[in-house]
């Protein structure tokens, strides 16, 4: 008894005194479930590979509760080292006066290479600066795909459309088969602001929001993205899209249930839809129209990015360089590409997973990465829009009048346009 509780003892005391050598670092994030857990592996896999420091992962809930979280803890003075934002977050937190450090500033300050160029193409701009500066470090990156219910494709004796002009030729042959022909999970992801990159369309004013946020507006009233929800309005009067509400998992749903034949989801889905799809699927790239563009563009990545946040002393900050370096390595990308569906951001990291013969066992993981490294073009980087996730919610709301048929296309861009100007213009007297 006294043999095991000296044990146990000295055990504690081991573990006390390396956690008082190392130097430790929080990070806050909105991932719960399975993508939470992978973030508590990865923190214990950079942990266990040196002794320098110390990274702690604390939930914050949702991603919206995780930024306000965040902005909250640093006006206090309590800030964590890392913050983790989501896409339609990014304004907010890059334009909060001296509340982060830029990634690519902070990793060539603690001496470590760093290569824009070692990203994929279209996860390499929208966390970073007007120049390509990385300000934040892109993390659970995913992308706009066609996942396709393969039975159903079968049973039609069609093929999955490269474009819309294409859908719309095979849609009438997909419900004849028994099937509804698409669904959606998130139209102002899907069809508005990655129908602009597809398209090589420019969604907002001053870069897209980039270059300042003075005067910004948003482009939403194009006659080319008003056609799109004309279309999808018309394809829905006649039975050839379906269209559950503005909830995520109320699109996907009927898909995962074999009801749908072509659903337009996140590449990030695919991990978790491997065991909810009651039918065999596959995927491919987001289409296009084909009288808008002779070839669509790459979109742009949706999920989330990590942020170092200032204030933190010079050593603190060096084990979230050495973190952030860790992260990027492509033994990690792989593991962290795998465990979540999340596409790997590196081209290193994607290699590697496809000399091992991933993408063979696993054709539909590798689509959302091919389809962020198709060839770039002007407006296809992203955008940095303030009150983003307000903007959201005004979109979703016109988008369901839409379909209630309370609006017209047309009027909804409008009305969107307006109020999201008005957002636009409040956040430009909050930001600087």
């Amino acid at each position: 008894m006294f043999k095991k509780l000296s044990l146990a003892a000295l055990a504690l005391s081991m573990t006390a005194s390396t956690s008082l050598a190392a130097t430790n670092i929080t990070w806050w994030h909105g991932m719960g479930g399975r993508n939470g857990e992978v973030i508590n592996e990865v923190a214990q896999k950079f942990n266990e590979a040196q002794s320098e420091c110390a990274l702690t992962p604390v939930s914050k809930g949702s991603y919206e509760e995780a930024l306000s979280a965040g902005i909250a803890a640093f006006r206090s003075g309590e800030q964590p080292n890392i913050l983790q934002v989501f896409d339609a977050g990014a304004a907010t937190i890059i334009n909060a006066k001296g509340a982060v450090i830029p990634a690519e500033d902070l990793i060539k300050q603690a001496g470590y290479d760093f290569n824009r160029e070692d990203f994929i193409e279209g996860v390499r701009y929208f966390y970073a600066d007007s120049d390509g500066k990385f300000v934040g470090m892109p993390f659970n990156s995913s992308a706009p795909i066609m996942y396709m219910n393969t039975d159903a494709l079968k049973k039609a004796g069609v093929e999955a459309p490269k474009t819309w002009e294409e859908f719309e030729a095979i849609a009438p042959k997909l419900k004849e088969a028994g099937y509804i022909p698409l669904v959606q999970t998130q139209l102002t992801w899907e069809f508005t602001e990655n129908f602009f990159s597809r398209h090589n369309l420019q969604f907002a004013s001053n870069n897209n929001g980039y270059d300042s946020v003075v005067d910004t507006t948003i482009n939403v009233t194009d006659p080319n993205h008003v056609m799109m929800y004309e279309k999808l309005k018309a394809w829905y009067d006649q039975g050839l899209f379906g269209y559950y509400g503005a909830g995520w998992n109320d699109n996907q749903k009927p898909f995962e249930e074999g009801k749908v034949a072509l659903w337009i989801g996140s590449s990030g889905s695919f991990g978790g839809l491997q065991k909810t799809a009651t039918m065999p699927f596959s995927a491919t790239f987001l289409p296009y129209w084909k009288s808008i563009i002779p070839e669509g563009v790459h979109t742009f990545i949706g999920g989330a990015s990590l942020f170092a946040m200032a204030g933190k002393p010079e050593a603190e900050n060096k084990c979230v360089a050495s973190f952030f370096h860790f992260l990027t390595s492509p033994e990690i990308q792989k593991f962290y590409h795998q465990s979540t569906g999340y596409v790997a951001i590196t081209k290193a990291a994607y290699e590697l997973a496809k000399k091992e013969g991933y993408y063979n066992e696993k054709p539909a993981a590798e689509v959302g990465i091919q389809q962020l490294s198709l060839p770039g073009a002007e407006w296809d980087k992203g955008y940095r829009l303030g009150f983003y996730p307000q903007i959201r919610t005004v979109m979703e709301r016109e988008y369901n009048r839409i379909f209630s048929g309370e609006t017209t296309p047309k009027d909804a861009m409008k009305t969107i346009k307006k109020e999201a100007d008005e957002l636009l213009a409040r956040f430009a007297k909050t930001a600087g």
